[in-house]
């Protein structure tokens, strides 16, 4: 049996103003399977090409919050898991971003969360 899903590219933009940005992870949400988790993969050399001076520990502090907001850990501790994913995938102006959201079938999320982080971020 398949399940829809939707889904996110987690973007870095290190310097805003220039509008450049680099895929760093996938978020994804299956609302009929309670699903919800973000994959990261930061490639440093390609983040350094585009800012030379970026705070790399930050971005990937950054990054291990949106997993913990997967998982319900801090002020997502009381929300959904579509409420979740929804302030997530919220237009914003930080050094992290979610691009548009993407649907898609699948029969196992976590499976197909690892298949686009591989495809996208890689």
């Amino acid at each position: 049996m398949t399940f829809p899903y939707e889904y996110a590219i987690i973007q870095a933009v290190p310097r805003i103003e220039r509008g450049e940005l680099i895929n760093v992870g996938v978020v994804l949400y299956c609302q009929r399977q309670d699903f919800l988790n973000a994959r990261t993969h930061l490639d440093e050399n390609r983040l350094r090409a585009l800012d030379p001076t970026a705070d790399v520990p930050a971005i990937t502090t950054a990054l291990d919050a949106w997993a913990r907001t997967c998982a319900g850990g801090g002020p997502s501790a009381d929300m959904r898991l579509g409420e979740r994913f929804r302030w997530l995938v919220a237009p914003r102006s930080t050094i992290l971003r979610a691009g548009p959201v993407h649907m898609g079938l699948t029969t196992d999320p976590a499976t197909e969360l690892d298949r686009l982080v591989d495809l996208l971020v890689r």
